[in-house]
């Protein structure tokens, strides 16, 4: 018979703080995309109809922004409750080389997870104290073009600095600015999401191409990023117990930012260019895993696949 483990009443308010923070990640990840359709839609059967309908005119109005550099602003990527999200895991960032302020960088983030914690704490917020390591670097994550389409929140993803993911959303940050500007993209995608589970070093990135296409087009430099755990949403804690909920649990996730690999700019990149520098790529992430697998309690014959 399973038994429930509460949470004891004597927890130090920051833990609880920390909790909270994980749990609005939660709500505005998981519950706000269609809490916001209904909502919009609800009000459409209300006397505040005109909200729903002055909305969509500003929707129509702003379509482009997500292809145009968001709207990122810092009060928001600097709140305190990214610092406590980072606490709660808590998640450490791990830096290994200077990233130099006068270049534009391609960031590849591994693996996907459930929610991309990490990436998203990391390169949306100053959580993990990201900006404060390297200074005068403006980052950007890169989103499915499917996550602006829900009334509201969309708007909360912009303030954040989250892209869409498409070749002219990406060329158009790193080609209107003269230096300090990086542009995560999670590489695995939803298919990658799907088999994130405890101990998986599997990485969908043979299919994966497009951005080592536009680092050849664009001549900006390509970094790799490995997040070392995947937070279980599905196989939970709750805010008040321990046993049960679609909370992450408490367990470390540590981001290590690699060292940069140069490209040299080919406006019209063959397929050979692409495969070769695509090979580089695989081998400074597998090199960097290995350098710190055992750091983390990686056992050290565990190899990083690429498939």
């Amino acid at each position: 018979m399973a038994v429930i483990k509460f949470a004891p009443l004597n927890i130090p308010l920051e833990r609880r703080l920390q909790t909270l923070a994980a749990a609005y990640y939660v709500f505005f990840f998981l519950i706000a995309p269609p809490l916001s359709i209904f909502i919009a839609v609800y009000l459409l059967l209300t006397s505040f109809w005109w909200i729903t309908a002055l909305y969509f005119i500003w929707f129509v109005y702003d379509f482009r922004t997500p292809e145009r550099g968001a709207r990122p602003l810092s009060f928001i990527r600097n709140g305190i409750n990214w610092r406590y999200l980072a606490d709660y895991f808590p998640i450490k960032l791990v830096k290994t080389a200077e990233l130099p302020p006068q270049h534009n960088y391609i960031f590849g983030s591994h693996p996907h997870g459930i929610m991309s914690i990490g990436a998203y704490t990391s390169f949306c917020t100053n959580g993990t104290g990201f900006w404060d390591a390297f200074p005068g670097l403006k980052t950007y994550l890169a989103a499915l073009n499917g996550q602006f389409w829900f009334p509201f929140r969309r708007e909360c993803l912009l303030t954040s600095g989250m892209i869409a993911c498409s070749r002219s959303s990406i060329t158009h940050v790193l080609n209107n600015s003269n230096g300090g500007v990086g542009v995560a993209i999670v590489l695995g995608g939803a298919e990658e999401a799907l088999d994130a589970h405890s101990d998986c070093y599997d990485l969908l990135l043979m299919r994966r191409k497009g951005f080592i296409a536009l680092a050849l087009e664009t001549g900006h430099v390509v970094f790799r990023r490995y997040a070392g755990f995947s937070p279980p949403i599905f196989c939970g804690r709750g805010m008040f117990n321990y046993t049960f909920g679609i909370l992450p649990f408490r367990t470390p996730i540590h981001t290590v930012v690699g060292t940069p690999i140069a490209v040299e700019k080919k406006l019209n990149p063959t397929q050979e260019d692409v495969d070769r520098l695509h090979e580089v790529y695989r081998e400074e992430l597998r090199k960097l895993f290995d350098e710190h697998k055992q750091k983390f309690g990686i056992d050290k014959n565990v190899q990083l696949n690429f498939y």
